[in-house]
């Protein structure tokens, strides 16, 4: 069984995320999702639930749109206070080993803005060390971010074909769960 951890502030508003999330909904996956603006909207995050709902769960996908090169605050106030010393990490925190740690994001940018010449700098995998890390930290499988670009309608891309890429997008992320179970289950 798969768990979503959804962190957008404004799923509301969404084109991309909400449609990923609509797609997961309506698959055979077997899966959680805890949106986590719904949850805590003053921050103040269960701790307890939400490390008995790690424990549930062999793979975790965090559902997210990239903002400011990382994720939106709510997702790391959420690290901070989920992934605990002797739970997450230490010499008694191995809880999350062997899990499979899965970020799955939407990118505003066009993906030609995320080169070394591009208005970014950087490729948008070089933001995400602190994700790997995290992984390796917590002595979880750490798998390859699935994300595309192109979702901000103020960069000029329109509803139908942020939906559409969305859609593809979820279906990915669908087949990666699947194949995640596959392995798991041999």
């Amino acid at each position: 069984m798969a768990l979503i951890i959804l962190a957008h502030p404004d799923l509301t508003q969404s084109v991309a995320n909400k449609t990923i999330i609509e797609v997961l909904k309506k698959s055979n996956i077997d899966m959680e999702i805890r949106n986590l603006h719904e949850l805590y909207p003053d921050f103040k995050i269960n701790i307890s639930a939400e490390q008995q709902a790690l424990l549930q769960h062999q793979t975790i996908v965090f559902q997210y749109p990239f903002y400011w090169y990382g994720m939106p605050a709510l997702l790391k106030h959420w690290f901070d206070e989920v992934f605990q010393h002797q739970f997450a990490y230490g010499s008694k925190g191995d809880r999350l080993k062997g899990k499979n740690f899965l970020p799955s994001f939407t990118v505003g940018s066009s993906e030609k803005s995320y080169t070394a010449l591009g208005f970014q700098h950087f490729r948008v995998h070089e933001f995400c060390k602190n994700l790997e890390q995290t992984a390796y930290h917590t002595q979880m499988n750490y798998i390859d971010p699935l994300y595309f670009h192109g979702t901000s309608s103020a960069a000029g891309y329109g509803e139908e074909e942020i939906k559409t890429r969305a859609k593809e997008h979820a279906q990915k992320l669908i087949d990666k769960i699947l194949s995640l179970k596959n392995l798991c289950t041999k």
